[in-house]
């Protein structure tokens, strides 16, 4: 069915409901983390459990601790499942321009107005959002497909001030790849390359031994 046939709150709950995320049935798992900064390594364990809550262990220094519960919590948190309808029930939609790749432009009115997204191959494969303050610019340029819904591979993000335009750091580019572990699709690695002070930084987020915690008894 062509975009011209559905209406863009339909083209845009479709690919919605293509991103991979964990069931209620998720029991959260353990894993061991390497985290390398620029020349530095760090090593630890993490756990993810159910409820999306995230730990971090046996790491000293404070800073590695604080970056590797940030992308630990970053990747929980894309991976809850919430309804169409408690997360964009406020909101309109319509369609904007179609670009030369033939990336179909969604525009948000409602609750998200000034937010837009544009979709192809019923995946979202840009973000505009106004969050906490900033505008986020997110570019993903390859994914991960699965049998049940897309995961991001590759892709860049961007901050903004949203009253003045003005960068807030540089571009960061993300590479992220998946493992299946019993059921469900968890993260072994993701690299950031950025800019900090004029030079190129990359930081490598290794998650290997991964195992699901038991679900508890009821």
């Amino acid at each position: 069915m062509s975009a011209t046939t559905l209406d863009a709150r339909d083209l845009f709950r479709a690919a919605y409901e293509n991103r991979y995320t964990w069931d209620q049935d998720f029991p959260g798992y353990t894993a061991d983390v390497t985290f390398k900064d620029n020349d530095r390594t760090f090593t630890g364990q993490v756990r993810v459990n159910g409820d999306m809550s995230t730990e971090v262990f046996n790491i000293e220094n404070e800073e590695a601790l604080k970056q590797v519960k940030s992308q630990l919590w970053e990747t929980a948190i894309h991976r809850v499942r919430r309804s169409f309808e408690d997360v964009h029930g406020q909101n309109t939609f319509r369609y904007g321009e179609t670009d030369e790749s033939g990336a179909i432009e969604i525009l948000m009115g409602g609750k998200s107005e000034g937010d837009r997204y544009k979709l192809r191959d019923n995946e979202v494969c840009h973000v505009h959002r106004h969050i906490h303050g900033v505008v986020v610019t997110i570019d993903t340029f390859s994914s991960h497909k699965t049998e049940d819904g897309y995961l991001s591979h590759r892709y860049d993000s961007i901050y903004h001030d949203p009253k003045t335009g003005e960068l807030k750091g540089g571009k960061s580019y993300f590479e992220d790849n998946y493992e299946k572990v019993g059921n469900y699709y968890i993260l072994t690695s993701r690299v950031i390359t950025g800019e900090e002070n004029g030079e190129t930084v990359t930081k490598e987020f290794g998650f290997s031994n991964i195992k699901l915690l038991q679900p508890a008894m009821v």
